[in-house]
């Protein structure tokens, strides 16, 4: 059986859509292998998103293209529209919001979760997600508003994207004791 990781973050804990969250993933028959509530340290949360310019490059990228989808100025609203600088902006912006408050961190595994759970969770953006997945029900947020408002996306929930990904991720968010208070 395939395992992964998802991240309840600070917007989703707050908004009390824990359980609903967490029966989606029970519904379609994933099973719970361990969970725990925890206030995420900078440092752990550095090292969850990568430091690499590839990905910064492309979470710019992506901010960027929703800019000049919409017909908006990026360079107006932050001063620059290089896909790397606006990268660095968005992951600083990343990790204060998963350090903001309460994370659920859950390891759920299953045939083929990683698939399953992205397919739950729904698109990144929550604008652009479907109704039905857990972005498409429960948030409206787009990369346009978030942006210029110098914050991260709202998207109330990680899941990772590959099975690398998931096992680095796994290790890192439950290696014992080193990096989380839990609550």
């Amino acid at each position: 059986m395939e395992r992964t990781l998802v991240l309840i973050k600070p917007d989703a804990f707050n908004r009390g859509l824990v359980g609903e969250i967490i029966s989606r993933f029970e519904r379609v028959g994933l099973k719970l292998e361990e969970m725990k509530i925890v206030k995420a340290t900078t440092e752990i949360v550095e090292k969850h998103y990568p430091n690499d310019n590839n990905w910064i490059s492309s979470v710019g990228k992506k901010a960027v293209d929703t800019y000049k989808k919409y017909n908006l100025n990026i360079t107006k609203d932050l001063g620059d529209d290089d896909a790397l600088e606006i990268g660095k902006l968005v992951r600083k912006w990343l990790i204060q919001q998963l350090t903001s408050g309460p994370v659920v961190v859950l390891i759920l595994s299953g045939n083929h979760a990683i698939e399953v759970v992205r397919k739950i969770v729904g698109n990144t953006v929550p604008l652009f997600a479907e109704l039905g997945s857990i972005r498409g029900d429960f948030s409206m947020d787009s990369p346009d508003l978030s942006t210029k408002e110098r914050r991260a996306l709202q998207n109330l929930i990680h899941a990772s994207e590959t099975t690398e990904e998931a096992k680095r991720e796994i290790s890192l968010w439950f290696e014992k004791g080193r990096y989380n208070k839990v609550y």
